[in-house]
């Protein structure tokens, strides 16, 4: 691994290059990919990393449409893919900032934070791709892995020969899945963790703090506790419909956040999280509405 003036490091597997943003990614940085084969390389999710000094590529692919996997989309005159879930929130800055379903009175605050400070323009010349397309650059391969959930077309890389699986923002974090734009999806995403799990590769990469896991074995136990999250949010939620509750007060007992932090994508996110495990929930038979907006645990 050798430090670079661009504000990455890179770490190599096989003939993957890992351009790992500062922090090991950590938002608003990520950990961006260099793939060469013999006849065309490719960069996958240019971060805020490489704004200044982006390694050169014949072309893109991007993982989801979401702004720290975009930064430094604007270093790159060259083809850009993206799966057809996302396709319009990549071809435009206000399709993007839609997607997150903030307040109207937030919208023009994030607007600007997307152009500002993560360099958002739209690439309306960005091409969609579907499950399992295969772009091939001599000798290596890179083939489409949908997995959404995070959004509806939120794609990993399966690199060949190497076995190096990219997971984007499955990341494995403490944090746990987060499914809180308009697009997002638990039940997808649930079944996107399950696809994940099949998949044997010798190298798993995420887009931030984690960074590369080693087998799968190792890989499977990470991707185990990531998604028991999802289970915790359940066991919180029920804990909390001992007695009626509204959504407005589940958001402000939240499931995701903890109590002291405080940004403008809090509430939209709880609101839309408590839903999704709301509607979950009472499919299943263990909450109930008691009476119109307000639920309690069976």
């Amino acid at each position: 691994m050798d430090m670079r003036t661009t504000g990455y490091t890179t770490a190599e597997y096989g003939e993957v290059r890992v351009l790992i943003g500062p922090e090991r990614g950590a938002y608003p940085n990520g950990n961006s990919l260099l793939v060469q084969g013999t006849a065309a390389s490719l960069v996958i999710d240019p971060s805020l990393s490489l704004v200044h000094g982006a390694p050169p590529a014949d072309l893109v692919l991007v993982s989801h449409a979401h702004e720290d996997h975009i930064a430094g989309l604007g270093s790159y005159d060259v083809p850009v893919h993206i799966h057809q879930g996302d396709l319009q929130a990549l071809r435009s800055r206000e399709a993007m900032v839609a997607g997150f379903g903030f307040p109207p009175d937030m919208t023009d605050a994030l607007d600007k934070t997307m152009r500002d400070e993560f360099h958002v323009h739209g690439r309306p010349d960005a091409q969609g791709f579907d499950d399992g397309a295969v772009f091939d650059l001599g000798g290596r391969t890179v083939t489409v892995v949908h997995l959404p959930g995070h959004t509806a077309g939120h794609s990993g890389f399966l690199i060949e020969p190497d076995g190096f699986l990219f997971l984007a923002d499955i990341d494995l974090t403490s944090f746990g899945p987060y499914y809180g734009d308009l697009g997002s999806s638990l039940v997808d995403f649930e079944a996107s963790m399950r696809r994940c799990r099949e998949i044997d590769a010798r190298w798993y990469g995420t887009s931030h703090h984690k960074g590369v896991v080693e087998g799968a074995a190792e890989f499977r136990r990470r991707l185990d506790a990531f998604a028991r999250v999802v289970d915790e949010r359940d066991a919180t939620l029920l804990a909390f419909l001992s007695e009626p509750r509204t959504v407005e007060e589940i958001v402000e007992h939240r499931l995701v956040y903890r109590p002291h932090v405080e940004s403008p994508q809090v509430r939209p996110v709880e609101r839309r999280t408590a839903e999704q495990h709301l509607d979950r929930l009472t499919s299943g038979g263990l909450v109930t509405e008691v009476e119109p907006g307000r639920f309690r645990a069976t």
